[in-house]
């Protein structure tokens, strides 16, 4: 496939995509992306090349298998996700450890970079190649050809591996795992994928022979089952030769194993399934109508029909709202059982309306969306929602990141779907959204929603709970009732277009600034709030925007805590102006924004963000929120009734009262720590003073700074600064934050908690106290933790095999006064938490005194400044630095000398920070053990 530059082509496409758009008839076949190179190799490998600048000198590398759990033999259980795992531990070019190695020298992190994962019917392996350096992009390649033909899949190899995957089995032991093996044999109506979770069984980990996984290996790591995706900052003639390089030459089987699908059976007669479980977290319902298969999109009719899809999503979400559940879902959703597999399906949490509400209401209102369709206003506010989102994209088309891209080709390559650029597929939908009428979504509903209700219905829930769990046999009576049940056409509340008919008088900006360094504008405004303004390139048609100053809810009273807490939530869900919180998300369909105030401990806070055309719109609705509250009591009681029932089922959580004991070690039982909420919290609560006390201060403009980020001009942005910034009330106000001294404690402490049904522990470890701050010393604090947490993976994961994951995380900080707090987190085995102890002990009192080897050190500075400089490039970055730099009293400049403190570490400045900073006479160690 030929191939022209993006600088060329951009122009040219979209003129002539747009046009074809017009004129396609419906049995055109869909074109690909026409920035994509696609091909296939004489083997039959497949390969999706793509140009794309953002972020600059980095390339984003896939693996993709197709072939994953359900394929294994009987004697194969857990096979697709063990090779994955040899994927890392020795290969023809790669040594065991060489691999993960020689990648962190070059800034890629394990886990935040390079991954991998396995499903039931694919695996896919994750690189992402910084090639700022000559040699790197080389290399990467040969990591995805050794994955995808050069493992070595040694016995020892083999044997070390067992137990990581154990303990990563282990990991996921609890309610979660407990709930999923229950349910899977009806969500899979029995089919095979019922006994293939590419996890494995616990005897197939430990028992897997080596030629059992290297046949494996052999039968579907093959050239016809694999496709290299190749997206970044790369010439497509560089990527094509690199490609046929290194997999060109991988030769096909002599006699390949037919790759066979396993399609679900339809759904029979109506069945059910109640699961209880005591750490259930809480209840939801799951109600499936039909299981079927759908061939992906072919012809721009096929494409018309994904555009109702996604209408008829967007419709049902908005019904979905107004019910009397907890979130959820209502539509069509893919299976993860299979290809091109779909079900039609409802899920929701269970309020405090219980279930059997729940069932009247999803039932209900289905069979009102089968007997009625949708009204003309609720078309329209979904017309508008999509087509957003499709404009947003491409508006945005230009600044997308590589990894963004990379989606639509795995799944063109895996299930046949269509993969359109965004300049296709908004031409599509330009054209047929707006002809798309009532009676043919009316039409679609009832295609779609089987007129015989739901077949399957999974129940999960706590015996804990207020109400009894109720047999499986009333549930399907109650469905069978509902289904019988008059429903009536849906009715709509009149409601304005738009939040605000006109601006409030405006204000006016007395003063404007540039800091030409850091291409910000600062502005003054007549209220005498501040402003700072820095418009960026990173992601276009977006802003972000936040309001901060010293404050937060220390300065109340101990007594308050709790009415404190929960102010911010109830503020918001009480929605602003005359409108609720529904009413808003029908005024504001077709915009996308998100608002949210709060107050921290010590600040308080405002964030927001916005599609750059949809600024005004977020500025209106902080303008009503400020100077508009609302109080409804009926969301207050659901908000509390809701809550407590939530917080009786969430009580029984292992993890949770864990946290809770450790919060209350480490900090000593102050009565300012933050525990989890329980049911008495939440009833005991009283909506004016919680309105009152976070409005006291929320409703006050007075020493706010606002920060914008993003798409923006600033000359546009001033306007409406003016109207609804600097007309934002102002008064007196206490602009400070209180220290009420929480500390950690004291020496040494180690407590056991024995919480949980599962054989699995966590140890933890906090290390905490003051400090005199240094900037220099703050970066190497940072590289302290980072040292550590490659000697927590060398020595506790690859060396000894006592956990999967888990690793250090620091705070070096100055509010409300010099403070630092490192946090160790270890889940593990309960027979491996002594050698956990000794081995974690011996590795921090090494680099106490040695300190952080040469190798080490470069590995840390790497990731540092691939971080660093991937950030630079991010608005959400710009938002948080700026807003630091002005509350911490700093020099804003610093931000663009990042790069020079993290080259200035030394190793004597890391060994200096461990003495320091983990002190084994003051730290706090917690371990959490099964109660049985």
């Amino acid at each position: 496939m030929s191939f022209l530059s993006p600088l060329r082509y951009v122009g040219i496409v979209l003129v002539a995509v747009l046009g074809a758009s017009a004129s396609a008839a419906p049995a055109d076949p869909l074109p690909l992306d026409p920035q994509l190179r696609f091909g296939k190799l004489d083997n039959g490998l497949s390969y999706y090349i793509r140009q794309n600048a953002r972020p600059a000198q980095r390339v984003e590398l896939r693996l993709v298998v197709n072939a994953g759990s359900i394929l294994e033999d009987e004697d194969q259980l857990g096979a697709a996700h063990f090779v994955e795992h040899l994927g890392f531990n020795g290969s023809r070019h790669f040594k065991k450890q060489e691999l993960v190695s020689y990648l962190q020298s070059i800034g890629i992190r394990s886990g935040a970079d390079l991954n991998a994962f396995t499903s039931f019917d694919s695996t896919i392996y994750v690189l992402p190649v910084p090639t700022d350096k000559p040699g790197n992009l080389e290399q990467g390649f040969r990591v995805l050809e050794d994955w995808a033909h050069g493992m070595t899949l040694s016995d020892q190899a083999i044997e070390d591996e067992r137990g990581i995957i154990l303990e990563e089995k282990r990991l996921r032991s609890g309610y979660g795992r407990r709930m999923q093996e229950a349910t899977l044999p009806k969500l899979a109506n029995g089919s095979r994928y019922k006994d293939r979770l590419p996890i494995g069984t616990e005897a197939s980990i430990a028992g897997n022979r080596p030629d059992a996984l290297r046949r494996f290996y052999r039968d579907w790591y093959r050239p016809d089952l694999m496709a290299v995706i190749v997206v970044g900052d790369i010439d497509p003639e560089e990527a094509q030769r690199l490609v046929r390089r290194h997999f060109g030459h991988i030769a096909m089987p002599a006699a390949p194993r037919p790759r066979p699908q396993y399609p679900l059976p339809a759904l029979g007669d109506p069945d059910v399934l109640v699961y209880a479980d005591p750490e259930a977290p809480g209840s939801t319902l799951r109600l499936t109508w039909s299981s079927y298969q759908r061939a992906p999109a072919a012809t721009v009719a096929d494409f018309r029909t994904v555009l109702q899809r996604r209408l008829f999503s967007e419709l049902m979400r908005m019904r979905l709202a107004r019910l009397p559940v907890l979130g959820g879902f209502v539509g069509e959703s893919a299976s993860p059982f299979g290809t091109n597999q779909h079900t039609y399906t409802a899920t929701a949490g269970i309020g405090p309306a219980g279930v059997h509400k729940a069932i009247d209401a999803l039932v209900g209102e289905n069979q009102r969306v089968r007997q009625f369709g949708f009204s003309a206003a609720e078309l329209e506010a979904a017309r508008r929602s999509v087509m957003a989102s499709y404009e947003h994209a491409y508006k945005a088309r230009d600044s997308r990141s590589s990894a963004a891209l990379l989606g639509a080709y795995v799944r063109h390559f895996l299930a046949g779907e269509p993969a359109l650029d965004i300049e296709q597929e908004v031409a599509y939908a330009r054209s047929a959204i707006p002809a798309i009428t009532e009676e043919e979504m009316h039409a679609y509903a009832r295609t779609v929603i089987p007129g015989d209700g739901p077949k399957l219905l999974v129940y999960t829930t706590s015996p804990n709970g207020a109400q009894p769990v109720p047999t499986g046999t009333e549930l399907l009576e109650r469905v069978d009732s509902a289904l019988k049940t008059p429903v009536s056409r849906h009715k709509e509340k009149e409601l304005p277009a738009q939040l605000m008919a006109q601006q409030p008088a405006p204000g006016s900006i007395v003063e404007q600034r540039e800091d030409k360094l850091l291409g910000v504008t600062r502005l003054l405004l007549s209220n005498g709030v501040k402003v700072v303004l820095k418009p960026t390139p990173f992601s276009r048609d977006s802003v972000q925007m936040a309001a901060l100053r010293p404050g937060g809810q220390m300065l109340f009273a101990d007594a308050d805590k709790d009415a404190l807490r929960f102010g911010g939530v109830l503020h918001r869900a009480m929605g602003a102006g005359p409108y609720s919180v529904l009413d808003l998300s029908r005024i504001l369909a077709g915009k996308n924004l998100t608002l949210t105030a709060g107050m921290g401990p010590y600040t308080d806070h405002l964030n927001g963000s916005s599609n750059s055309g949809d600024l005004e719109t977020l500025l209106q609705l902080n303008y009503l929120a400020m100077t508009s509250p609302r109080r409804d009591k009926a969301v207050f009681r659901s908000f509390v009734n809701s809550n407590a029932t939530l917080a009786q089922t969430q009580a029984a959580v292992p993890e949770g009262r864990f946290a809770d004991a450790r919060e209350l070690a480490v900090y000593g039982g102050h009565p300012r720590t933050q525990l989890r909420p329980r049911p008495e919290d939440y009833r005991k609560l009283d909506l004016d003073r919680s309105l009152e006390l976070f409005r006291s201060r929320m409703l006050n403009a007075k020493g706010m700074s606002f920060y914008f980020v993003g798409d923006f001009e600033v000359e546009a942005i001033k306007p409406l600064l003016a109207a609804y910034v600097a007309t934002l009330p102002v008064s007196e106000l206490a602009l400070s934050y209180r220290d009420p001294g929480i500390r950690q404690v004291p020496g040494v402490v180690r407590r056991e908690v024995r919480a949980g049904v599962e054989q699995k522990s966590m140890v933890t470890y906090d290390f905490g106290g003051e400090m005199d701050y240094s900037r220099s010393e703050a970066t190497a604090f940072t590289a302290m933790v980072d040292v550590l947490n490659l000697r927590i993976r060398d020595a506790l994961r690859d060396r000894h095999q006592l956990i999967y994951t888990g690793g250090a995380s620091g705070r070096y900080g100055r509010i409300p006064r010099p403070l630092y707090s490192i946090a160790i987190q270890l889940p593990t085995a309960p027979q491996h938490v002594e050698k956990i102890e000794t081995v974690l002990w011996e590795e921090i009192a090494a680099l106490q005194d040695k300190g952080p080897t040469p190798e080490e050190l470069n590995k840390v500075r790497q990731g540092m400044l691939q971080v660093y400089r991937k950030s630079l490039k991010e608005n959400g970055y710009w938002l948080v630095r700026l807003q630091n730099a002005d509350l911490e009293g700093d020099d804003p400049g610093d931000i663009l000398t990042v790069a020079e403190r993290i080259e200035a570490v030394s190793a004597e400045g890391v060994r200096a920070a461990a003495q320091r900073f983990l002190t084994r006479e003051r730290h706090v160690e917690m371990v959490l053990r099964p109660e049985a």
